[in-house]
């Protein structure tokens, strides 16, 4: 691809709104490499970082990867920039997950520029959501954002979000007694360490207990104390959406990852608070459960809790000096 050089603290700063991306448990799993000669940025994933037992496939590590990609982008037009990519441009590379090339005037996603305020402004909120229903004309927007994208995001009906929180429980059954499972977790938590690090859920960023037998928000804490930590009811019938793909390879992982983020971005311009759940689409006989079978989504790729809750602070991030490369 043709690509314009950039200077590499203008690249820096695109790669410092990629890394504001949500990852599954915070693993932050990417890489960059720019270099100056050609234009080129090149996103891998972090061999280094990741959950051998809670995303064998490396699933999890791709979509987080995809939503760091459409930050870039996202960025990049703020900045007056379009990020031209290519996906998997090297059969021979696994670990090469994306090329980046960037043109001036940006030709196309225009549109992106209204999502850059929301990049910093969203965050993962495990807090009990009010019982305000989202919008019908919120839901279309954000059913917008996902197709925009190449995805598919469905609202889920009352009784399908009680099969999918059965589903949940299921999944927390099969983790109570997955110790490998268990292992990945509390590598990257941080409950009762007293360590302060770039990566990683904080213990502030775990929410309250949950009160009972209801709710969708996974308790990282487990059976670790966490003082002051407080128990709460969560919303009885949340608000659920799937967003799903047609197939379900790496290139469908690093697009459900760019689409899980313009939706997360366009919701949060929107009022709303979200939260992910992966928990059940980590085990392959649950996953495919969570599908609706009426819809003409081949595969779920992500779970998303949407509503009115409390202002939550930004969980950490790595230096953008300890992700990017310039070669």
């Amino acid at each position: 691809m043709t690509a314009q050089t950039v200077d590499p603290a203008v690249v820096s700063a695109f790669v410092a709104d990629a890394v504001a991306a949500p990852s599954m448990h915070n693993i932050q799993p990417w890489r960059f490499q720019y270099m100056p000669s050609t234009g080129i940025l090149r996103l891998l994933m972090d061999p280094a970082r990741v959950l051998p037992a809670a995303d064998p496939r490396d699933w999890g590590l791709h979509l987080g990867c995809g939503a760091a990609l459409f930050n870039l982008r996202v960025g990049a037009v703020h900045a007056g920039w379009q990020a031209r990519f290519s996906l998997l441009p090297d059969a021979a590379d696994p670990e090469l997950l994306a090329e980046v090339a960037f043109v001036r005037p940006p030709t196309a996603d225009e549109d992106l520029e209204g999502l850059y305020a929301a990049i910093r402004r969203r965050h993962t909120n495990r807090n009990p959501f009010t019982d305000v229903a989202v919008p019908p004309e919120v839901r279309d927007g954000l059913k917008g954002a996902a197709v925009a994208e190449g995805a598919r995001l469905a609202f889920l009906s009352p009784w399908q979000v009680e099969t999918v929180l059965d589903l949940v429980r299921d999944a927390e059954h099969e983790e109570a007694t997955a110790q490998d499972v268990r292992e990945d977790i509390a590598r990257w938590t941080r409950a009762g360490s007293g360590r302060t690090t770039a990566e990683g859920i904080p213990e502030y960023a775990f929410g309250p207990r949950r009160y009972g037998d209801q709710g969708l928000a996974r308790d990282f804490a487990g059976e670790r104390q966490v003082e002051g930590r407080e128990t709460a009811v969560f919303e009885k019938s949340p608000c659920l959406a799937v967003l799903g793909t047609q197939r379900d390879g790496r290139v469908d992982w690093l697009h459900a990852g760019q689409a899980l983020e313009r939706v997360l971005l366009q919701a949060t311009l929107d009022g709303l608070a979200t939260s992910l759940s992966s928990h059940a689409l980590e085990w392959p006989e649950l996953r495919w459960a969570v599908r609706d079978p009426r819809s003409a989504m081949g595969y779920a790729q992500m779970l998303l809790r949407l509503g009115y809750g409390p202002v939550v602070p930004a969980t950490p991030r790595r230096a953008v000096s300890d992700v990017l490369d310039i070669i």
